[in-house]
């Protein structure tokens, strides 16, 4: 009689794979908990039986969404791309938005056969660095708390961050969803009731750094994220424009979260070339009168929102 506990030549040699979430995400095809939402709903098979949560695959599996193939690809197989984008006030964060709002992915490069997925979130009053990646294992590892990916904002306050302030916020203060902090806060200049602040930040948690503010009983009137990781806003990057990242700047930001370079990475001859030609075309109509009528002001920050130390 046989002992049905013991496995088959067969199944012994079948490579366990990895969860069917994380495989997905990593070929830039979701958010994991999103992507955990499509398998609960039955919408995924592999190898022609329906999916359910907690299921493994790997990449020579015939896996389908809405009964679409999917194609699978090696690492070492797809180019790992890094867009910084530098995101202007009173777009959100949203691929498509039902009241026809503009989002952050309007102005991205199409990508055939792969998708942006976004590092982190900004709200739709705030402006500043973006990053979009198609590797999602890259992206989740930037966003996952564990790995206290630093963050740094130029914050322009009403009122004054007196010493006992700044000592409680980065000592820690009380929000709704838990304790928060800064790692470093800074004055950054300005005159009058209004005054600009540099923060450093290890997490990304929804409006953190405004209701940290907000718990002192001060008034954020202006936020703009100057950097990710180890990358830094450039300094000649307008807004609503992006750059593609080189495989140099690629290779520190993956290494800052324990992934391996690869082969492939960053801008190929053609890319870098229409990247060239996209920041030599002058700005449509509709921008330029937005940036006249902040030329000004966006000078003026620029001085205070960069500090010469570029020190990650």
């Amino acid at each position: 009689m046989n002992n049905p506990t013991i496995q088959t030549e067969a199944e012994l040699e079948k490579p366990v794979g990895e969860k069917l979430q994380k495989l997905l995400a990593r070929m830039g095809l979701g958010s994991r908990r999103g992507l955990e939402e499509v398998i609960k709903a039955g919408r995924i098979s592999i190898n022609g039986k329906v999916a359910t949560l907690g299921d493994r695959a790997v990449l020579t599996d015939e896996i389908r969404i809405d009964g679409r193939l999917v194609r699978l690809k090696a690492e070492r197989e797809k180019r790992r791309r890094v867009i910084a984008y530098y995101k202007p006030e009173g777009e959100i964060c949203s691929a498509s938005d039902p009241e026809g709002r503009p989002t952050v992915f309007d102005r991205l490069p199409k990508l055939t056969g792969d998708r942006w997925v976004m590092v982190g979130r900004l709200d739709i009053n705030s402006s500043g660095l973006l990053l979009f990646t198609n590797d999602g294992e890259l992206a989740h590892r930037l966003m996952h708390p564990s790995n206290e990916v630093v963050r740094e904002y130029a914050v322009r306050v009403l009122g004054e961050v007196t010493p006992q302030i700044a000592s409680q916020l980065t000592q820690g203060v009380a929000l709704e969803d838990g304790m928060a902090k800064f790692d470093d806060i800074k004055e950054g200049g300005g005159t009058g009731v209004n005054k600009w602040y540099h923060v450093t930040i290890k997490e990304g948690r929804k409006r953190e750094v405004r209701r940290m503010f907000e718990s002192q009983e001060l008034k954020v009137s202006r936020l703009i994220r100057t950097r990710y990781s180890t990358v830094i806003l450039p300094k000649e990057l307008r807004t609503g424009r992006f750059i593609e990242l080189d495989a140099k700047d690629i290779g520190k930001l993956v290494e800052s979260v324990g992934l391996r370079q690869r082969q492939g990475t960053g801008l190929n001859t053609a890319a870098k070339e229409k990247q060239a030609r996209i920041h030599k075309k002058p700005l449509k109509s509709r921008e330029v009168r937005r940036q006249k009528h902040e030329a000004y002001e966006r000078r003026e920050e620029r001085k205070k929102t960069h500090p010469k130390s570029k020190n990650c």
